[in-house]
């Protein structure tokens, strides 16, 4: 006569505690998104002692009296173009910083994206976002 155990493993487990775990992910994420704000502008920057090897960025700036900037040395608007040419050629993959103040025309920023669209620079657009209350 054969004995069978009356202690048979049973394959089934209770999905309460998978849910439970998924619902408590749910609530974690739903309340950490709406601290994450995709503004890099506003970062204050820790200090570094070490160099940046990046140096394929120039910055242009427009100042509301119309006078053109390329990393703080004053630049006639004849001379832009032939002035970004030089001092970016050889870089890979150069970029160009668009600094415009807020008075400035817009047919002067679009002069700068021309020149930087002839001649298959990237430029980015530095804006300063607004502050909503």
């Amino acid at each position: 006569m054969k004995l069978r155990s009356r202690n048979k493993v049973s394959a089934d487990f209770s999905m309460s505690s998978m849910t439970d775990i998924v619902f408590l992910l749910l609530i974690f994420f739903m309340l950490t998104s709406p601290t994450i704000t995709p503004e890099a502008l506003d970062l204050i920057l820790p200090k570094a002692k070490g160099k940046t090897t990046n140096k394929s960025n120039l910055s242009v700036s427009i100042t509301k009296d119309l006078q053109v900037y390329i990393d703080n040395d004053r630049i006639s608007n004849s001379a832009l173009e032939s002035t970004l040419i030089t001092r970016l050629a050889g870089v890979e993959d150069p970029t160009i910083i668009l600094r415009a103040e807020e008075g400035v025309p817009i047919e002067k920023a679009v002069n700068v994206m021309d020149i930087a669209n002839r001649n298959k620079y990237k430029i980015v657009l530095a804006v300063k976002p607004e502050k909503v209350n």
